[in-house]
């Protein structure tokens, strides 16, 4: 059970490679895990033009020959993959996510959107529970398809980036008008009843520049669950914005930082910050739930408008068919996706690391960060992350601020 070979991609031969696989499987005591997370691309197109995105304006531009929406064939022949791999692995797989992407998925429309979830519920054996979501930018978000979201329970991460100034700078309708009112109308329609436990969380992306306790006092205001702080998406090859790392700078810690303390000395907390709860419960001792942080095995698979099995579409941004795995769901089953050398590498951990990682004291917590930000032209991914130095400074000082207060409980 062999990867197809992509060796005619962009960095095929960069790591990881087949011998990394290889190596893997010879291993008696590793085996490969099943996937527990489905990213499902039920839409192609945006009706956004956000001048960071991952998948309209960085290396990788194969949207352009994707379908615009997931035929219903295609979601069949998935729902029909899905089943197999869940019947399969049923005694490792309790819970299982699969989340509607984009593009903007709900250009795909509620129709499809129902069928698509009717589909893959129908597919789910008995004793595994299946949870579905979506994230959206939340433009859509109206009486037209709240109520099939509301009968699939499909649970809804929108995309916001703070204030209206930072927001409407970088997320703009193709025109260059800003999107920040209707995305406000969005959530807002999201908070009547019957709608409102679908609401899970705002993602916003950083941008240094911006005032960070302004930006988190705007995402407050529109009342989250959880805020979900995304680093843009870059590696040592293609540099982030106000990137000081080779200087020793940290300027996406900087910013974090004061909303770290706003936040921490709120008692009780008014929000989940993904960012910030994942790094406590890793420091003391828990396990990473989330993808960027901690060493816990990636166990996501995404799926293309057209079926294609792919890595994390986040890799668009290093080079051109870095998610590529040459597999299909019409001709692949998810079981030999498993052993692609992308999957390997993420549930490897820590040999899937970098030596400077293996050895750093902090690697439980960090984790390398996300498998994206590793990306160094002529070494793939055996990097640690381009914001190493800003999640160094971070951990640092949410673990002396933890630390404290342990240490003050206990005596």
């Amino acid at each position: 059970m062999h990867p197809l070979n992509v060796s005619a991609v962009q960095g095929a031969r960069e790591w990881p490679t087949q011998a990394f696989v290889d190596e893997a499987l010879a291993d008696p005591s590793w085996r490969p895990l099943p996937f527990a997370e489905y990213i499902v691309k039920i839409e192609s197109r945006c009706n956004l033009s956000c001048d960071y995105c991952y998948v309209y304006e960085m290396s990788d531009q194969s949207w352009r020959d994707k379908p615009m929406v997931m035929a219903e064939s295609t979601i069949d022949q998935l729902a029909k993959r899905l089943g197999q791999h869940l019947r399969a692995h049923s005694e490792d797989l309790p819970t299982v996510r699969v989340v509607m992407h984009g593009g903007e998925p709900l250009l795909a429309g509620p129709e499809r959107i129902g069928y698509a979830a009717t589909a893959f519920h129908a597919v789910v054996p008995a004793g595994i529970e299946l949870s579905l979501a979506m994230q959206t930018n939340g433009v859509l978000l109206n009486d037209e398809t709240l109520p099939v979201l509301r009968e699939h329970n499909i649970k809804l991460g929108v995309s916001v980036d703070g204030t209206r100034e930072s927001h409407d700078r970088h997320r703009k309708f193709a025109n260059g008008k800003g999107s920040f009112d209707q995305v406000h109308r969005g959530i807002e329609a999201l908070h009547r009843p019957p709608y409102a436990d679908l609401f899970q969380s705002v993602l916003c992306t950083i941008e240094a520049d911006c005032d960070p306790l302004e930006v988190y006092e705007t995402l407050l205001s529109m009342r989250p669950p959880a805020i979900h702080f995304l680093f843009p998406h870059a590696n040592w090859s293609e540099q982030p914005a106000n990137w000081a790392g080779h200087r020793g700078g940290t300027p996406f810690a900087d910013w974090l930082i004061p909303i770290f303390d706003r936040w921490y000395s709120t008692t009780p907390v008014p929000v989940h910050v993904r960012l910030f709860d994942e790094i406590i419960a890793l420091l003391l001792g828990g396990a990473s739930r989330t993808e960027g942080l901690g060493l816990t095995p990636i166990r996501v698979l995404t799926v293309d408008t057209d079926g294609s099995l792919d890595l994390a579409h986040t890799l668009k941004s290093t080079y051109a068919g870095a998610m590529t795995t040459g597999m299909n769901v019409f001709r692949n089953s998810f079981d030999e996706a498993m052993v692609q050398p992308g999957i390997v590498a993420r549930q490897r951990d820590p040999l899937g690391l970098c030596g400077t990682c293996q050895e750093c004291p902090i690697v439980n917590i960090c984790g390398a960060g996300n498998y994206a930000h590793r990306y160094r032209s002529g070494s793939g991914f055996l990097n640690p992350t381009v914001y190493c130095a800003d999640l160094t400074k971070l951990i640092g000082h949410i673990g002396d601020r933890v630390l404290a207060d342990v240490q003050a409980m206990v005596g």
